[in-house]
């Protein structure tokens, strides 16, 4: 069984992603820690939490950054809506984000687990960098990191 934290801004295309990880046979998805990016940490949050009740998951859900290190927020309120769901209205989850802060949840969870964690990254990367400069030591205990971003020869996605 592969065990997989997820970093996600959670908009439509990052609930998406939550459902295929929830559904693969082999994955445990250990945590969901949300970060700012397409939405505020609050609405990804809600997004994810919904999108975790409509496949029956129970995985736990942290705040992380709710702003990037170095500049304000942008969000894709454009593209995806003001509430990152297409502006669906989607009625409140009837779960709650967990009180621990997702950067403590990251570091914890990678210790926890030396080289079993698959780090798998959907939005902007302030939580894991963030987590890198509090506990530089887990950059080794990561069993590996899939990251979903960058754009070539476009403006891209500045979330």
């Amino acid at each position: 069984m592969r065990k997989f934290l997820i970093d996600t801004d959670t908009a439509s295309d990052d609930a998406v992603a939550l459902l295929m990880a929830h559904r693969w046979p082999d994955v445990q998805v250990e945590a969901i820690t949300i970060v700012s990016g397409n939405v505020a940490v609050e609405q990804g949050a809600k997004n994810a939490l919904y999108t975790l009740q409509m496949c029956g998951a129970s995985t736990p859900v942290y705040l992380g950054c709710p702003k990037p290190m170095l500049r304000p927020c942008q969000y894709a309120h454009g593209f995806h809506g003001e509430d990152g769901m297409g502006n669906m209205h989607y009625p409140e989850p009837q779960a709650k984000p967990q009180l621990d802060h997702g950067v403590d949840v990251i570091i914890d969870t990678i210790k926890s687990n030396p080289k079993e964690i698959t780090l798998v990254t959907l939005g902007p990367l302030t939580n894991i960098a963030i987590a890198l400069l509090r506990a530089p030591e887990i950059a080794s205990l990561i069993q590996r990191c899939v990251i979903m971003g960058g754009a070539a020869n476009v403006v891209g996605n500045v979330t």
